[in-house]
This record gives C-alpha cells, structure tokens and sequence, in this order.
C-alpha cells in the first residue's frame, strides 16, 4: 500500500465483522499489529470459546479512521494472545494484519499511574462509523475482580461510553501523560444510566501478552520484587504471623482511599524483624501488572483489610544497592515528568503538586548507597510536605531512621518496654486507650490544617502513635500480654500528653497573633485620627514603612509571628512618640 497521510492519532482503528458491522475499536501498534479486547474479537467472529479452550479462529476486518486514503483490512489473532475468561479479568486480544496497510506509524503504549487525571477514548457507537471521543477521569480501582480501574464521566451531557468503545486507546489528556496511550477500554457496556467504565492499563495488558512488550515505554509501578523475605515465605502465608499482618492491616488502613495523608516509616528490623515481605505483598495486591492468580488470590475480595485497591499505589522502589540518580531517575521515568530531569528540587515540586497527590513507596531506604543523600535531597523534602500536599509517602528502613528525618506517624514493630511497674491493663482498657489516642491525632490534624494555621506555620505535629500502638496491641497476646498490654496504655496516655502541650502551643500563637493584629489596627487607626494626612507625607515615610514592615509579618504567607513580635511594638512605640511629640507643641 502507499504512504498514508494522518490528520488526527493514526492508532484510532475500528474492528469489524466480514459483514461490515463494527464491534469495538482498535489500537494500531504498527504495520502489522493492532491490540484490542478479546470480546471484540468475538463478537466479530475471530474467535470463540475462553483463551482455556479457544475455538478455531475465523478472520475479522481492520478499518483506519484516522488515515488518508482509508484502508480496510483482514486480521486474525495472534496465536497465544486471546485473553477471555468470560469474567471482569484480561479481555484483551492481539490481532496480525494480512497485509501492511503503509501507515509507517508506530504506537507506544505507557505504563502510568491510573489514580487520577483525565482521559480521552475514541469509540464506535451505532450509527456513527467515523466514531466520537468521550472524555473520563480515571478513578483508580474498578473492577469487581480487582482488575480493571475505573472510569468516571466529566461531562454529565458530554458523549459517554457505550458499546463500541471496547477496545478503544486511552490517552491522557493533562500531566506530564499528555497525548500518550496508557490503556485500553475494556468494560461491556451494561446500563445506559450508568456513569462509569473500565480501562485495562499497559501494565496489566503486558501481563498477559508479552507479544506487546517491545511497544510499551515507562516504569513498572511496583518495582520492590528485590526485597528479601528474611525466611518468612510470601503471598497470604505470610498473613498467618500476628505481626505481618498486623503491620499489613494498619498500613493498608492509611493508603486504602481515606483521608490520611503524609510519611510512614517502616522499620522492617534485619534477622529478627519482620522483613519486607509484608510489605512486597501488599504493594503487589494493588499492582497492575500482577493480576490475581486465582479467586483466593491477594486481591479478591476476601481479603478486605489486608489488600488494596488495583492502582492504589502510584510508584514503589526498592533502594537497596541502588543509587540517590537511580530513584530519581526511577520516579521521573514512573510519573512521566516531562525532559526527565535529574533535579531532585524539580521532582519533589513535581510530586508534591500532584494532583491527584501520590501514593510513593521507597523500601530499604538506609540499604542505598548513599542513604543520606537520598534522603537529604529527596525524601526529606518529600516527608516535611507531604501531609500539606495530600501525599502518601511510605518509607522502608532496615534500621531506624535519622533523627531529623521529618515524618508524621510510624510502624516500629518493636515490643515496648516494660516500666517496672505492677499496673495492671486489660485489653478492652488498652484498646480504648489507643482508640482515643487515636482520636486526638486526627483532631489535632485537623486543627493545624485549617488554612489560619497552615498560614501560621505552627510547630511540627509530634509522631501520630496510634498506628504503632496498634499494631503492638494486636501482637500483644503472643509474649507477656500483661506487660505490653500496660506498655501500650502507657504510651497512649503520653502520646495524649503531648498533643495536649501541641494544642495549647497551637492556641497561645493564635491568640498572640490576634492579639498583635488588634494592636496593629487599633494604633493605625490612632494615628489617623491624630496625626493625620501628615501620615503619608515625606517626613512620615518612618511611620508608613514600620507599619508595612508590621503588616507583612502578620498578614503573609507563611506569617511570621517572631517578626511580628519586634515589628508590632515598634510601630506603636513610633506613633506614640509622634503624638507626644506633636502634643508638646
């Protein structure tokens, strides 16, 4: 065929039957291959059956909708990549041209992030074979076998996603992803009310057909397969130690799609910790490129506390052995950041501006080999932000941390110690103690993230203790119950001490701002008053520029109350004196 001509993406094909009638859509890899669902293939007449037990496979039509001249084509599936279970699992199938079409394109497909961000699909409704785009928000987790992620609608009266969009390339629309295919449609369209659809990401597409690997581009969103299991085995037999799955229960608790947000570090201990395993299982439980086995698998539904959704987690790393440029470099190929830069400045702004904000683990973060200066330039910064800025930031140490390591909360799976005395706790008594430990940490949340005091910059929260606790009182029972049991309640009581102190610093620096703001315009209004216009005259400047000076520190952004305290007394003392002065004559 000769040389096409491409107005709009050359990858958008249709799939039809022999007969003409469209099923789905396509995406055009090259000359010689088009990706798209294994239902669509079915319905087309290419095959039957279930990839198990595939029936013979009879040809189906390829049609360019984006190519000048248009060209319509045979096709058959590729041997070995039908996918159908007949299930919301795979659905994708592999078709080979009888004949190079002449394009002379070739399509990448992206492996991303689907927790957020907009996206356009190009289908085939009835009765409109050149085909129509409709716009979506990817929602993260979908589907009910945990497989696909979800599609929402923007435009309630905008086109939406019907049969004949199967199939279809998904690419996103904003990001660092923009214009780039990250997936395909893959849901059957069931209720004309409905306002949501499916994706199956490149992740998962390459899962199941490898034939497509040398078109795929980006990082691999789970990339912690070398973490060691410390002899404790792997996948749901893990769950069966107290502490695994107490840690896995209270870490999937935070990342699950509620509100926290911030740092956790992990200490995963050497030979007598717990190990990364636990930690490895459950980023997998969320990977895309790791779909279930089975029914009973890690992401099924009967797992519920100890899993997460599909695409819950943005980008995982392990750092041991590797260098501060390799996780840089792993997180900017991962996120798609445009011109790949090396700056470690430009990647904690890029991730700490994310939106929708990100889901990072970085595992065996001391086992780098130059652990300080990752965490120096990179996972310092990302930590003391990362709370403001909606991030969930997980980090992996096999030691404890730094001391100035910012961080909001912890999972130090060491057995607390004993005081020495005979106190006696039960456990309904512990657990209520950490419940409203608990309850006090996410008030105190709260109250500093309302916009005044995020305005303030008031001291750091201290280290959210309730989760650690929890998982030492879920352990309690397996060695000297009584004596961590009062430990925890102990820990509890202190950990509450001390946010009562936070909370009652947290007032005395509002009050005193208002306080000062009070002065500021009460004085002002004084010198208006008495002095004047003279005010804004030549011999007045001093007057003008303290208040300013005074203004600025309790009315920027961030204030800055210890400047306020110098500049406030100082305008009151000047405007004092003008008056006195102006008095005496």
């Amino acid at each position: 065929m000769t040389q096409h001509q491409h107005h709009d993406e050359p990858w958008r094909v249709r799939i039809d039957d022999v007969n003409g009638q469209w099923h789905g859509a396509g995406v055009l890899l090259d000359d010689r291959y088009v990706l798209t669902c294994a239902h669509v293939v079915k319905y087309a007449g290419g095959t039957s059956g279930t990839s198990e037990a595939p029936r013979p496979a009879a040809r189906v039509r390829v049609r360019s909708v984006a190519c000048v001249p248009g060209w319509t084509l045979d096709a058959r599936v590729v041997d070995g990549t039908w996918v159908y279970k007949g299930t919301q699992r795979g659905d994708v199938a592999l078709l080979e041209l009888a004949e190079e079409p002449g394009c002379g394109q070739r399509t990448t497909l992206w492996r991303a992030p689907i927790s957020g961000g907009r996206v356009r699909a190009y289908g085939f409704p009835a009765n409109v074979p050149n085909g129509l785009s409709a716009d979506a928000e990817l929602a993260g987790s979908g589907g009910a076998e945990g497989e696909w992620g979800q599609l929402k609608k923007l435009d309630p009266d905008g086109p939406w996603i019907v049969p004949g969009y199967s199939g279809a390339g998904v690419m996103a629309l904003d990001g660092d992803f923009e214009d780039k295919v990250i997936g395909i449609v893959v849901a059957e369209y069931r209720d004309e009310n409905a306002r949501a659809a499916w994706i199956l990401p490149t992740e998962t597409i390459l899962y199941y057909v490898d034939r497509i690997r040398e078109f795929c581009d980006g990082e691999p969103g789970i990339a912690l397969l070398g973490a060691p299991d410390n002899g404790n085995g792997t996948g749901d037999a893990l769950l069966e130690d107290p502490l695994q799955r107490a840690l896995t229960k209270e870490l999937a608790g935070m990342l699950s799609g509620g509100s926290w947000s911030g740092a956790v570090v992990l200490v995963t201990g050497r030979a007598t910790g717990p190990g990364s395993s636990w930690l490895v299982r459950l980023a997998r439980t969320s990977d895309a490129a790791a779909p279930p086995a089975d029914d009973r698998s890690v992401r099924s539904r009967t797992t519920g506390d100890t899993s997460l959704g599909f695409g819950a987690v943005d980008a995982a790393y392990d750092a041991r052995g590797r260098s501060t440029d390799e996780v840089i470099k792993y997180l900017v190929r991962r996120f798609g950041i445009a011109h790949h830069t090396d700056s470690a400045p430009e990647l904690v702004h890029v991730l700490t501006h994310r939106r929708p904000p990100a889901c990072v683990i970085v595992d065996g973060v001391d086992q780098a080999t130059d652990p300080q200066r990752l965490i120096s330039d990179v996972l310092a910064p990302l930590a003391r932000r990362a709370r403001a800025r909606g991030m969930r930031l997980v980090l992996g140490f096999e030691e404890p941390p730094p001391r100035d390591l910012p961080y909001d909360t912890s999972l130090d799976p060491t057995p607390l110690s004993g005081d020495g005395s005979e106190e006696k706790v039960t456990p309904e008594e512990a657990l209520e103690a950490v419940n409203r430990l608990a309850r006090v940490e996410e008030r105190a949340v709260r109250a500093k993230q309302t916009p005044a005091n995020r305005f303030l910059e008031p001291p750091r929260l201290p280290v959210a203790q309730a989760p650690r606790l929890a998982v030492r009182l879920a352990v309690a029972g397996t060695a000297d119950p009584g004596g961590e049991l009062a430990a925890v309640a102990r820990h509890a009581r202190a950990a509450q001490e001390a946010l009562a102190h936070y909370t009652d610093e947290l007032r005395t620096m509002q009050s005193e701002r208002t306080e000062l703001g009070v002065t500021l315009d009460l004085y002002r209004g004084r010198a208006a008053r008495l002095i004047g216009e003279e005010h804004r005259e030549e011999g007045d400047l001093e007057l003008v520029e303290l208040y300013a000076a005074a203004a600025r520190a309790l009315h920027g952004v961030p204030v800055d109350l210890a400047a306020a305290r110098r500049r406030v007394p100082r305008y009151v003392a000047a405007i004092d004196r003008r008056i006195e002065g102006d008095a005496a004559q």
